[in-house]
């Protein structure tokens, strides 16, 4: 039991505050480049490329915002810890 405890301490080490905080849009916006990304291949599987064409352009602008997400996230936490 004392070595785990022990190891436990190694792995919270390895870690730092700054490795844990983490932007909570960044999974939403993850979940919303997936979803519209489904859903522009199965446009066009049924064969509505028009359609598929429009969902593959947003999902490009929803990875791009989420992306800037990550990036930001990164600078803002970056210069404050």
């Amino acid at each position: 039991m004392e070595n785990m405890e022990a190891t436990n301490r190694e792995i919270k080490s390895l870690f730092s505050e700054k490795k844990r905080v983490r932007n909570p849009f960044v999974p939403i916006g993850a979940l919303i480049t997936a979803g519209v990304l489904t859903a522009g291949l199965i446009s066009f599987k049924k064969g509505n490329s028009e359609l598929g064409q429009t969902l593959m352009r947003a999902r490009v602008v929803t990875q791009g915002a989420t992306v800037a997400l990550m990036v930001g996230t990164a600078v803002y936490y970056g210069e404050k810890l």
